[in-house]
């Protein structure tokens, strides 16, 4: 069986995008900090059919991480698709009021949790010639909002190298990409915010697996 780990798990499109890979045979690995909230996601899944298995860890501590991820590989062998969206606690924080104590709780979690993620993964994908790492980012990571501006960084660093492991990366047969959302993920929004089900987006992200075509994807207006 194929394995998915979803670094960020939850119940909105973390638990879609792992219905649908599950949906096509693969068994799910999920990684975040509530061991309660994984056992949840773990149970919906078994319900749809799907293995799953709960992997607790902080994803801004980088050992935390990589430790889940290996116990991960253990249970169900070589990681196939890495999906990293983690929640990182945004807040609201112009341009000029950003410090590197504001900062560096994002780039724990959004870049150096990605590297520490692609670098655990990378090592059994290099050698069977073959995997998918797909990075979510906001819409800031491409056209920045001035009030996300400490969000903006970390994800616009986190979008710069899953686009250089795609250029460096495609030639072995493993597929990098970013994936942009730039809209509300919800089945239902305030009149005039734009969104999209969690489920519909899921869909996108198997595609970009399946298709292996670009390596960025906006979702957004």
């Amino acid at each position: 069986m194929p394995t998915i780990a979803i670094v960020g798990a939850g119940p909105g499109l973390g638990l879609s995008i792992a219905k649908v890979f599950g949906g096509h045979g693969f068994d799910v690995a999920l990684v975040s900090r509530s061991k309660d909230k994984l056992d949840t996601l773990v149970t919906e899944l078994a319900e749809a059919g799907i293995t799953a298995e709960g992997f607790p860890a902080d994803v801004a501590d980088s050992a935390q991480l990589a430790t889940a991820l290996e116990q991960a590989i253990a249970r169900f062998g070589r990681i196939d698709v890495l999906e990293f969206s983690p929640h990182a606690g945004l807040t609201m924080t112009a341009p000029q009021d950003v410090t590197v104590d504001v900062l560096r709780p994002l780039i724990d979690s959004l870049l150096y949790g990605a590297v520490t993620a692609a670098q655990t993964v990378l090592p059994g994908m290099v050698e069977a010639g073959s995997g998918t790492l797909l990075f979510t980012t906001g819409g800031g990571a491409l056209t920045p909002y001035p009030m996300l501006a400490d969000a903006n960084i970390a994800q616009a660093g986190q979008r710069n190298w899953a686009l250089n492991l795609h250029n460096t990366l495609a030639d072995k047969g493993i597929y990098a990409a970013n994936v942009a959302i730039n809209l509300m993920i919800g089945a239902q929004a305030p009149e005039g915010v734009p969104h999209r089900s969690p489920d519909d987006i899921a869909v996108d992200y198997w595609n970009l697996h399946v298709s292996r075509d670009q390596a960025e994807h906006f979702i957004g207006n």
